[in-house]
């Protein structure tokens, strides 16, 4: 039987079950469910309603509300997907984990703005408070040392301020910043294209079990769900919908980050870009961001605080000086020289050694003491560079 009225479960589960049964009818997507819970504010009349009934509701046809109809009273499929449900919501136990669906008040506030906000999501952890500031941050799998300390930088500034981190668990941009976030004692949420109960880019927990403990892992997909393509650019506009901007540090034209920025555009929310260098691959995507004004340009975090938080733009103001600027009290003169000599780009040692005119086992011993000052930073191949975090 569903939801007899000998059941002891309360009313909120009854109603997340038959939430998440819904999904299981074909031709019912986000935006369908969405309609439905603005037009039936008690969810459960849905079992009751007849036809004309529900092509009453926004976006439900003749052809649609027939099939909805004949789905919730074949008491075998109905049956089918509540217990499915049920499983979903007992098995949730296991991880520690809850749902939260579009009924609850816990469920993020920007998220249900969005045109097909997920109807329910699986979390790890614990979604932030809806005043909370955040943004998501996304790029390129294949990050430049340039992309990673950019992340590292602009991220370090936003926890500063209490800002969440959204991203995508992915290798590259996605993992730095979630790092940067966890070593600064900041929240951030991790947003999954597989099911929580699988977190397949950090299959050995060096990172996902630290966001559960200061953020979350969320998703919209069932547990023990298969990973399909088709799941990330659903995953992405989650990612997008949940924050009050996006920024893609590193993509290429194509790159997936791409289309969480335009999932950003289509949701109306601010979107930021790190230029990039017009030879790099990997900035092709950001650089064409800005080209076409889709993108502001962030040089610093206070591209992004004025835009989004103002209020809390001079918190940052101890932070803009270049670690140069910082440090040059500490510095030898002859480390001042080399410090002259390093740009944003890395150089190599015997570049080094030719523009300064040190001998490389001179030059070795003052790269060293600099990179104790950390001032600079030693890159494979013996390339250095100015550290900028």
């Amino acid at each position: 039987m569903i939801f007899p009225s000998t059941m002891t479960k309360s009313v909120s589960i009854e109603k997340k079950t038959l939430l998440l049964a819904l999904t299981l009818i074909p031709g019912i997507g986000a935006t369908k469910i969405k309609s439905i819970t603005n037009h039936l504010p008690n969810l459960t009349d849905i079992l009751h309603v007849d036809i004309a009934e529900l092509m009453k509701i926004p976006g439900i046809g003749s052809s649609l509300a027939q099939q909805v109809y004949a789905f919730l009273h074949n008491s075998e499929k109905r049956l089918t997907a509540i217990n499915a449900a049920e499983k979903q919501i007992t098995d949730l136990h296991r991880y520690g984990a809850t749902l939260v669906t579009i009924l609850d008040v816990e469920y993020p506030p920007l998220l249900l703005e969005i045109y097909d906000p997920p109807p329910c999501l699986f979390v790890r952890g614990k979604i932030p408070a809806s005043q909370s500031l955040g943004i998501a941050v996304v790029g390129t799998r294949l990050a430049s040392q340039y992309g990673k300390q950019s992340t590292e930088k602009l991220c370090q500034g936003l926890v500063t301020i209490g800002a969440i981190i959204f991203s995508g668990l992915a290798y590259g941009i996605d993992m730095t910043a979630h790092n940067v976030a966890i070593n600064n004692g900041g929240i951030t949420v991790a947003v999954l294209a597989t099911g929580i109960d699988t977190i397949y880019t950090d299959p050995k927990g060096k990172i996902w079990p630290k966001i559960i403990e200061q953020g979350a892992l969320i998703s919209e997909e069932w547990l023990g769900s298969e990973l399909l393509p088709g799941k990330f650019p659903k995953r992405n506009r989650i990612i997008s919908g949940i924050s009050s901007g996006t920024l893609v540090i590193e993509s290429d034209i194509k790159g997936g980050a791409l289309i969480t920025a335009s999932y950003a555009l289509e949701q109306n929310r601010e979107v930021f870009a790190v230029p990039g260098s017009i030879f790099s691959r990997t900035s092709r995507g950001t650089n064409k961001l800005i080209q076409q004004g889709q993108a502001k340009a962030v040089m610093h975090v206070d591209d992004i605080i004025v835009e989004l938080w103002p209020q809390f733009a001079k918190k940052l103001s101890e932070n803009r000086t270049l670690p140069r600027d910082k440090k040059d009290h500490h510095l030898s003169d002859l480390e001042r020289a080399i410090m002259q000599i390093l740009k944003t780009e890395p150089v190599h040692i015997d570049t080094l050694a030719t523009l300064s005119g040190i001998d490389i086992s001179t030059l070795l011993v003052h790269l060293f003491e600099l990179e104790l000052k950390a001032a600079i930073v030693q890159l494979p191949g013996q390339f250095f560079q100015k550290n900028y975090n």
